[in-house]
């Protein structure tokens, strides 16, 4: 028992000393070295704004539907990719990246304008894996077999705008489809060997700490690789900053958010890896909260109280393994 828990907690300190296993941590172990995303816009919209589903996107979403960091749309996907490089490396040494499309649906569109883009995102020798950010209900057959035919070149990973499990908050956002259609995403991906990688909002309107805990237990039960924990961030021109201004609702204060955080990497499975733990919007358009601006002096508390607490990701975890073990040893003191 002794041993199990000596070997348990060298476990958590290889994740280059972080208490989660991070994003940082998963691509150097994969490719060797640091990597950083270039995000990229490729023209689409989305259902939820061309009137298929809505004009007015989800509730929360920007008029840069969440590329409002994305390169200039007017340029090809190369000069993109070159544009981002370029001031990616003018502050530090970078020979990897990952061609991120963010902005909108990036799936929404005739399959050969999608294979157009994406093969000349992963044509640049800079480029290393490709990521996807678009929606459970579009992902067609056809979009599918082209991510299969991609992944065989570089890695493909698909992110997928989730937020909650929770029917009435989705509702409430306006998200536009049920979670059986997530569910159903997830398999067809991972039968194609693609990725998964799952964005969700913390903070959402009327959910609760509980609430919000059952969508990080419900994820551990899907075969997803990669999270994103993106605080709520209410923004200018939303339908969610009309409410907000109204007071419908609050938005979590710093330490509110640490703490659910926390609970928050201590009940997901330790195997997923962490692709975002809190956000920042821009500057220009957010309205609240607008500590969350500071992100680094963020990221700097929550590693400190997670230190302290000695916490760290899947520690509230039902599981014969590390907890038993330390456990039996507390026992035996």
């Amino acid at each position: 028992m002794k041993e199990l828990n000596r070997e348990c907690r060298e476990q958590r300190k290889s994740w280059n000393g972080k208490p989660y296993r991070s994003l940082d941590y998963m691509l150097r172990e994969r490719f060797g070295e640091k990597v950083y995303k270039v995000t990229l816009n490729g023209g689409m919209s989305c259902p939820n704004r061309d009137g298929t589903l809505g004009t007015r996107g989800c509730i929360f979403c920007s008029e840069g539907g969440s590329g409002d960091f994305a390169a200039d749309v007017s340029l090809s996907v190369t000069e993109q990719i070159e544009s981002q490089i370029a001031l990616l490396s003018a502050k530090r040494p970078i020979q990897k990246y990952i061609a991120y499309f963010q902005a909108y649906t990036n799936t929404y569109a005739p399959v050969e304008y999608l294979r157009k883009i994406f093969k000349e995102a992963m044509s640049h020798p800079g480029i290393v894996a490709l990521s996807v950010g678009t929606r459970p209900d579009c992902l067609g057959e056809e979009v599918l077999d082209l991510l299969e035919e991609l992944n065989r070149i570089k890695p493909v990973w698909i992110e997928l705008g989730l937020q909650t499990i929770h029917e009435k908050t989705a509702q409430y956002i306006r998200r536009g489809y049920r979670l059986s259609c997530f569910d159903q995403a997830v398999e067809n991906l991972r039968k194609r060997n693609i990725e998964v990688i799952v964005h969700t909002i913390l903070g959402l309107p009327g959910e609760s700490r509980e609430e919000i805990l059952e969508t990080m237990r419900y994820l551990n039960k899907k075969d997803i690789q990669g999270i994103k924990l993106q605080l709520l961030h209410v923004l200018k021109g939303t339908d969610l900053a009309y409410d907000y201004l109204a007071g419908r609702f609050h938005v979590y204060e710093r330490e509110e958010y640490l703490a659910l955080l926390i609970e928050c990497l201590e009940n997901l499975d330790p195997e997923i890896v962490i692709h975002r733990i809190t956000g920042d919007g821009p500057k220009d358009l957010l309205i609240a909260p607008l500590w969350a601006s500071r992100k680094r002096e963020v990221l700097n508390l929550l590693h400190h109280q997670m230190k302290e607490q000695n916490s760290y990701q899947g520690k509230s975890l039902k599981v014969p393994d590390c907890e038993s073990a330390e456990g039996t040893d507390m026992l035996r003191m």
